[in-house]
């Protein structure tokens, strides 16, 4: 299916989730996350890149764990404070993960994954088709309720640039960790 058709399809609310694919279990504790090593800045900038292709395999435990750490983790406990900005510490970006077995909602105060559907809605999570069989796609969401010292007028512009900036920490991760 190409991506117009999947649009048009996502539009008129015929594109629906598929079944499960395996066993959901209700919380995924992770590992802790690995925050030594790595490549230098520079390095994974320079290797910095986009993908239309997936190893079907899934990611490894410890490899998930540090990508959820890094999209928005909790790097100093005494404050809360995380691995990504947000405009006046709202922390209104939810990170979903979906797998063929279901949706989890990572947790970063326990570094854990939350079931929230035992349903594969990688196909109705975007509209290109590359997502459909990726063995996890990312998916930010916003909460506007918790912005509520951002104007409501400028809330939907501040909470594209915190989930911009989580983005752009999976890439950075995914180049020093040599995820391709």
């Amino acid at each position: 299916m190409n991506t117009l058709t999947k649009m048009a399809l996502g539009l008129i609310g015929q594109l629906k989730a598929k079944p499960p694919a395996g066993t959901a279990t209700h919380t995924t504790p992770l590992p802790p996350a690995n925050t030594s090593g790595g490549l230098p800045l520079m390095q994974a900038l320079a290797l910095r890149q986009s993908q239309r292709e997936f190893d079907p395999a899934p990611l490894a435990e410890q490899t998930l764990s540090d990508l959820l750490w890094a999209a928005a983790g909790i790097n100093r406990p005494e404050l809360g404070g995380r691995t990504s900005p947000s405009a006046m510490n709202a922390q209104e970006i939810d990170v979903f993960a979906a797998f063929p077995e279901g949706l989890y909602r990572y947790v970063p105060q326990t570094h854990a994954l939350q079931l929230v559907s035992a349903t594969d809605v990688r196909r109705v999570t975007g509209y290109q088709d590359f997502v459909d069989n990726a063995p996890m796609d990312l998916v930010y969401v916003a909460d506007h309720s918790r912005m509520k010292l951002v104007p409501a007028a400028q809330r939907e512009s501040y909470a594209c640039v915190a989930a911009g900036a989580m983005a752009q920490n999976v890439y950075l991760y995914a180049a020093c960790s040599g995820l391709d």
